[in-house]
Parts: C-alpha cells; structure tokens; sequence
C-alpha cells in the first residue's frame, strides 16, 4: 500500500511451481469428468479383469486366472490413460485452439506438458489403486519387488506418453481419435494383456515382445506373478520407448 492509503498493483506472472500445480488440477479435474475418457481409462479394465477372472474363457495356464490377468490389467491402464485418453484430448485441445492459447500464457509449454503428465500420473493412481482392490476381492496373490513395479509403470507411462504426444501433435482430431482407439483394441489382443504371447506364432510372437505394452505386460507378470526380480530386458525395452516417442513428440509436435 502506497503512503497515499491505495493500492499499488504488481503485476506478474505467478511462481512457476504454482502455475504447474494449478494447470495440473485443472487437467486431472477435466479427465475424471469426461465419460468417456473415464469408461476407457477405469470401466473397461475393471470389466475385463471381473470378466476373465470369472469366466474361463482363455487358458492363462497353471494357476489363478486372476494372477495372470491382474498385471496385465494394469498395464492396460496405463495405455489406456498415459496413450490413448491423452493422445485424444490433446488432439482436440490443439484442434480447437486450446494449446495455441496456452502456448501464449505465461505457462511455458515444458510446463503444460509437464502438468499433463502430473495428471495423467494422479489418474494413473486413482487407476491402480481401484484395479488392486478389484484384483484382491477376485482372490489376487501378488509377490516381488515394488521397486521393480514402480519403475515399470513410470518408464511405461513415459514410453505412451510420448507416442501419444507424437499422435496428438501430428495427426487431425478426427484422425487421431480413430488412430488411437484402433491402436488400444490391437494392443490389447495382441500385447500379452488378455491372451498370453505363447499363444501366437513364434515369428509373431517375436515382434509382439518388442512392443512397449507387451513389454510392460509381461515385466509386471514377471514380478507380480512369479517373483522376479528386476526385469531388465522389459525396462530396457520400456526405455528405448521413452525415449523414442518423447524425442519424436519434442521435435515433431504441431501445437496449431
């Protein structure tokens, strides 16, 4: 306050911490009240766990149904959020303007991509945490080592996160939104999710293991299921991913 008694104003932008954690709130709010996004990314992996858990319909071999399927279930969720809803919402974010306006905030577009990724990670919990207690109730017996769990899941969310950003930024909404649906149903027949890898042809089956939802699949199977310790060659794989599709998306993303 100025001697006169009024007001003298400070203009600025905000700390940047805060404009992170705010746009990342606004994110995270915006997920979890799309339907849609949210019949993707939480009643379809719910569903398909009860589902094949209870019905017998594919042979997961030796074992509860449920101890399979639950690691793979998970990693559906991660496709589902960190891919395919993030590719989608961005895809229209930046076909209706949004990103061009936040690009000319005081946000740096780092920092948009970085409260993106904050709310991808809080549904990705909100996600995990839901499929567990499922898994749980249908009589899950996970083992191994958490460490190994967490890696997994982040450099898997780092892995289709980029490959999403990639999509969204190069594609048409309209294109993007196709691409991506198609790309979860194939993913989620042909990554080792529902159907084990051993049931495809050896060639076939030799390219499936390289891709990032195979690889993320069968690592957390290897730890939850079997008590292995840590899967290197399903993080490697996750991590070439990462960096791969993060690389494109920084270099190649239209953000008009």
């Amino acid at each position: 306050m100025s001697a006169t008694g009024t007001f003298t104003p400070h203009p600025g932008a905000a700390p940047l911490p805060r404009m992170i954690r705010a746009q990342a709130a606004l994110e995270t709010r915006m997920l979890l009240r799309n339907g849609e996004q949210l019949l993707l990314t939480v009643i379809i992996p719910a569903l398909l766990l009860v589902l094949f858990s209870a019905v017998d319909i594919i042979d997961t071999g030796g074992g509860k149904s449920v101890d399979f399927l639950a690691p793979g279930v998970l990693a559906l969720a991660v496709l589902s959020t960190a891919f395919t809803g993030q590719a989608i919402a961005t895809g229209f974010e930046r076909r209706y303007g949004v990103l061009k306006r936040l690009g000319a905030s005081p946000l740096p577009r780092w920092a948009l991509m970085t409260a993106k990724t904050c709310a991808v990670l809080v549904t990705e919990v909100l996600q995990v945490v839901l499929l567990t207690v499922i898994a749980f109730a249908l009589g899950w017996s996970p083992h191994g080592n958490p460490l190994a769990v967490l890696l997994l899941l982040v450099l898997g969310t780092a892995a289709f996160s980029g490959l999403g950003l990639l999509m969204a930024g190069t594609l048409r909404a309209e294109a993007t939104l196709a691409a991506a649906n198609l790309v979860f149903l194939l993913l989620l027949v042909g990554g080792g999710v529902i159907v084990p890898l051993d049931k495809f042809p050896g060639a076939a089956r030799s390219v499936l293991e390289l891709l990032p939802i195979s690889a993320l699949s069968d690592g957390l199977r290897d730890v939850l299921q079997h008590g292995a310790g840590m899967p290197w060659g399903d993080l490697g794989v996750l991590a070439v991913w990462a960096v791969l599709g993060l690389g494109a998306a920084a270099r190649w993303f239209r953000w008009e």
